[in-house]
Formats: C-alpha cells, structure tokens, sequence
C-alpha cells in the first residue's frame, strides 16, 4: 500500500472514531497544507473544506491555494480576516515582530473551529515532522489542531509526497513560509535548512552521529529542548 493509501485510510478511521463527518482544513498555499488537502479530498470527497484565509498575504500564496483548489475539484471558502487583525492589533499594546505575527495563525484558528464546529469536522493540521520537532509553529494558532496527516513526516518527504500527488511545481518549488510577515521564510527564521535540520533528526533518532556538524546538533537540539512546552501535556498541579 502506498504512503498515501495509508495517511488516507488513517483520516477515515480518526474521522469515524470521533464521530466526525470529514475536515477542514487550512489552505495557506504551500506544500504542506496542499498534501494534507489533496489527501483529504481522497480520503473524504465531498466531505472537505479547505479555508483560505488571507492576512495581509501575498498575491502568489493565494493564486496557488486556488490553483491547488480548482486541479483537485477541492471545495474552498475564502474568508478575509485582515480588518480583524488591523483592529485586534490597534487595541493592544505594542509588542515585538513576533508576538503581533503570531496573531494570524490563531486567528485562523478560531475561524477553522468555527467551522468544525458547524460542520461536524475535524481540523486536520498541516504540520510536518520536522516543524513539531523543533516546536516551529503557533502555540493554539496552527498547532491547534485535531489530526496531524503529515505529521510523521520530514519536510523532506512531503515534499517527495508532494511530487507523487502531482501537486503543481510551482507550489512545491517555492521556498516554504509561515507568511507570518513580508519575505518570511521558514529556514531563514529557524536558521537552518530543511535538509540540515531532516538529517539532523534523523542523527538524534537513530544515535548516528556521523556527519553531522556538532553546532548544528547543538542548534537543534536547544530548538527541541526550548520547544518541549508545545509538545508536552498542560502540567496540572495536584494537590
């Protein structure tokens, strides 16, 4: 059975599991919520929605979200929140870069529950292994989710999963972004490649060291160490 028979039948299973009747998912435009639309779409057909939520996005990230869309005959709502983010971040008090960035994300968030909620879905997140491991994405923005399709494996191979779906070039190809401000790239943020960072964590799993430069080990090992708080159950205190 082939890696996308497999993540498909595993949709349908949580799907029914949980009483659910199909997903929503977040249709940013990139590689990784491409995959997890088009296997969804295989897995469920009429019972997906992809979202497209635009904030101050750029015009390519939403041409290839469509472009996506209309080659699978994936249904999609498009819901523009960039007056909600405006007036959220007039009403607050100034903050750093990031902390009015990370905004988006679970504002999107809300809206895709919302959503769930209406429809009797699941949200079915778009992150990878390699993003969970170092903790790259948004505390309840997009790593607030209910399913995680891609979410075993490295940027690497959904990129090569991408390739096997036909998902077109021109989203494959691009350099991956949050989008969480303009000429935000992912590796430029994390400071490290996706190549660097898969083989690395490949190293740590497997105790196999060899060719792998020591400073980039320690990079990445103080990104998963710093990162555990989003991965870990909320501590209870107990009496």
């Amino acid at each position: 059975m082939s890696l996308a028979n497999k993540i498909t039948d595993w949709l349908k299973f949580q799907v029914e599991k949980a009483n659910s009747k199909g997903v929503v998912i977040g249709l940013s435009g990139g590689v990784d919520s491409a995959v997890v639309s088009v296997l969804a779409q295989k897995a469920f057909k009429n019972n997906v929605l992809a979202i497209i939520i635009p904030c101050h996005s750029s015009a390519k990230d939403l041409k290839d979200a469509n472009l996506l869309a209309k080659k699978f005959n994936i249904k999609t709502k498009e819901i523009k929140i960039d007056s909600i983010y405006y007036e959220l971040t007039k009403i607050l008090p100034e903050a750093n870069l990031l902390a009015s960035a990370n905004l988006k994300p679970r504002l999107r968030m809300l809206i895709l529950y919302y959503f769930a909620n209406k429809l009797n879905y699941l949200v079915a997140g778009t992150g990878n292994k390699s993003e969970i491991a170092v903790g790259y994405f948004t505390k309840y923005g997009d790593g607030g989710v209910d399913l995680l399709p891609i979410g075993g494996l490295l940027k690497t191979e959904v990129w090569q999963l991408a390739k096997e779906l036909k998902i077109p070039p021109a989203i494959i190809e691009k350099a991956p972004s949050a989008g969480l401000w303009e000429g935000q790239t992912d590796e430029n943020e994390m400071g490290i490649t996706y190549k660097e960072l898969d083989k690395t964590i490949i190293a740590i799993e497997t105790g196999n060291y060899k060719g792998i430069n020591k400073s980039v080990l320690s990079k990445v090992n103080k990104l998963i160490q710093c990162s555990a708080h989003k991965k870990s159950p909320i501590p209870i205190f107990k009496p």
